[in-house]
């Protein structure tokens, strides 16, 4: 069984004051209704205060990107130790808007999997199809490429990672993947990595995100193939996340 797994991405919001108030009413509200892993990626400056803060809770904190390099002369970028040393459990890699805004491409992106791996972090690699492949019925192929990156470097660790589907159409716009729709992306990301690794297949977690809210994580949730959600602005209220970690 693959425990539910629910993860809020803050992006770039917050302050000192901020953090310390939502993660206090999230822990003061996690009661035996979840069962779910929950955590939570916040920007590089409040991570040391996050995971102070939750040092005693069964919240794990992440970050929202990391760099492919270990150390050197890149300005502004973070490494994984860096992370590691911050108390940082997760890492998001390859989100949609990191993707179109920063131009990171695969290649880049699975370099950035394996300096997590190797520093003890544990990856979330982002997949997702624009609104034009979606209308253009290119998701499995834009999917396909995305996972094949990951899947061809045998370096990555299968058993340390977790996947996560963002049409890049349902991102903030308050459009969500129908369920179906959602489970048959799911299905098809389990089964190319089940052409790699059969067990790895069965036991990875693939998350979804994309507007999820507390009135539709319920019925996304309950789709074989999707193992809880990667939660942007909803994530952002204690009430709407600890409502959709319930439901996971």
């Amino acid at each position: 069984m693959r425990q539910p797994l629910v993860i809020g991405n803050w992006k770039m919001n917050g302050s000192l004051v901020f953090t310390e108030e939502l993660l206090h009413t999230l822990e003061a509200r996690i009661d035996d209704k979840i069962s779910c892993e929950m955590g939570i990626c916040a920007p590089f400056v409040y991570i040391k205060f996050a995971t102070e803060l939750t040092k005693r809770s069964v919240i794990k904190i992440g970050a929202q990107n990391v760099s492919e390099f270990s150390a050197g002369a890149y300005t502004g970028e973070v490494s994984a130790s860096m992370l590691k040393e911050l108390g940082t459990h997760w890492v998001l890699i390859g989100h949609s808007e990191r993707r179109s805004l920063f131009n990171e491409a695969n290649t880049a992106l699975v370099q950035k999997v394996l300096a997590a791996q190797s520093a003890g972090l544990t990856p979330v690699y982002c997949v997702g199809e624009t609104e034009d492949d979606y209308k253009s019925g290119k998701t499995f192929n834009v999917i396909a490429d995305q996972v094949g990156a990951l899947l061809g470097s045998a370096d990555v660790d299968l058993n340390n990672l977790v996947l996560a589907y963002e049409p890049v159409w349902a991102i903030g716009t308050g459009l969500t993947a129908s369920p179906e729709e959602a489970q048959k992306v799911h299905a098809f990301i389990r089964a190319l990595v089940k052409e790699k690794n059969i067990e790895s297949a069965d036991g990875v977690r693939i998350l979804y995100g994309g507007s999820v809210k507390p009135d539709n994580a319920g019925s996304l949730f309950g789709q074989n193939d999707i193992d809880g959600g990667l939660i942007g602005g909803a994530s952002l209220d204690a009430d709407a996340f600890v409502s959709i970690c319930q439901q996971a």
